[in-house]
């Protein structure tokens, strides 16, 4: 907000009730901004901490084999998709004893014969696509920085086109106090 923005609070002649309101405005505004926006992407976050907490009970780890080498992961600009995960057949033991396989979500660049972790649920069954606690927070940051952002972008949206209709309006204003001008002096009006 510029320091001329505070000017219409002053009092004088030339000050318009349009200037008041868009000083009010732009000073709601910012506030809402400072204070709103980080709120929603607080609230957005928390919301997506709150789902992944609620996972099913009795989730644990075990540490697996890669039976297979996973697909390679091929990017648009040629790279091995470094961050992504892919999804590969891994051998574990189960609680019984018993030897099992199963597809799940595994980081990239291991091979087959390497040693991975891999999620089950409470009755032991192989979960293909965990949340984990490391993904379920970088999940919360994302969308919370989008909800921030975006919050903030709609509130100075609506700013200006708040700012837009107050212009609008002085303009109407303007053009009927130079056509009433230009009848008292006795000009045609254009």
């Amino acid at each position: 907000m510029a320091l001329g923005t505070l000017r219409p609070w002053r009092r004088g002649p030339l000050r318009r009730r349009s200037d008041v309101a868009e000083t009010w405005l732009a000073l709601v505004t910012g506030v809402l901004i400072v204070v709103g926006a980080p709120a929603a992407g607080l609230a957005a976050a928390h919301a997506v901490d709150d789902g992944a907490a609620r996972q099913p009970p009795g989730r644990h780890t075990v540490s697996a084999v890669l039976t297979e080498d996973p697909p390679a992961r091929i990017g648009v600009d040629g790279s091995g998709g470094l961050g992504t995960r892919t999804h590969a057949t891994v051998r574990w033991t189960a609680a019984d004893g018993r030897t099992r396989t199963g597809v799940t979500t595994v980081a990239p660049g291991l091979r087959a014969g390497e040693r991975t972790s891999a999620w089950l649920d409470r009755h032991g069954s192989l979960l293909r696509d965990p949340v984990t606690p490391g993904r379920a927070r970088s999940e919360s940051i994302a969308v919370g920085t989008v909800s921030a952002t975006s919050a903030g972008l709609l509130l100075f949206g609506a700013e200006r086109a708040g700012q837009a209709l107050l212009n609008r309006r002085r303009y109407d204003r303007w053009e009927r106090e130079w056509a009433a001008e230009d009848a008292r002096w006795g000009r045609p009006a254009a």
